[in-house]
């Protein structure tokens, strides 16, 4: 399955859940009982899935899902070599997505692609092709995001898989195309988190 027919589905797919349906399964209560949400940036909670007898027990994806208060973002970043989807499981976010043109040494070359708000239901997805950096900035007083990962989407390249954090903010060039700074996890978080 090519990565962006895989984003096509999943958004489809995500489409079709109601989040009330998820949290029980999930346990989101006692996910969230004590949670006490970080001041900067998200938590990462690690849900569990229920065994359903017949499907399999071992995953080819992550999962997580992100506690943010208002104010705070899931930073801007891309990734390599990984496909990501998210579900609004509860409260509002700003959500921006972007696709990464060029990577230079210092600077990626980003093309915004999508600047709206994210409710309760709604999902977004990114690969290497399609939409590859994203930036989610919590809207309500708590927001909560679900997200699945598939890791090593190009095997055989040999390119390692990760974040690459970055400030979208950057230069305005002609095409709409923005010179977005590389930055470390720390000095992402200190602007965005």
């Amino acid at each position: 399955l090519k990565q962006v027919e895989w984003q096509k589905q999943i958004e489809a797919l995500f489409q079709k859940i109601d989040p009330a349906d998820v949290l029980p399964l999930i346990d989101f209560g006692a996910l969230t009982k004590d949670l006490k949400i970080v001041d900067s940036g998200a938590n990462s909670l690690r849900p569990k899935f229920p065994k359903v007898e017949g499907l399999p027990t071992e995953y080819v994806f992550g999962r997580q899902i992100f506690a943010l208060k208002k104010g705070r973002s899931v930073v801007p970043h891309g990734h390599d070599n990984m496909a990501t989807a998210f579900l609004i499981l509860k409260g509002d976010f700003h959500g921006r997505l972007y696709d990464r043109v060029k990577d230079e040494k210092s600077h990626i070359l980003i093309k915004p692609t999508v600047d709206r708000e994210f409710h309760r239901g709604e999902a977004s997805s990114i690969s290497d092709h399609k939409d590859n950096v994203h930036w989610f900035q919590a809207k309500s007083e708590t927001a909560f995001i679900f997200n699945i990962h598939v890791l090593n989407v190009s095997p055989g390249k040999g390119e390692a898989t990760g974040r690459v954090y970055l400030d979208p903010n950057g230069e305005k060039l002609t095409d709409g195309l923005i010179r977005a700074k590389r930055l470390e996890y720390k000095q992402a978080h200190e602007l965005y988190g």
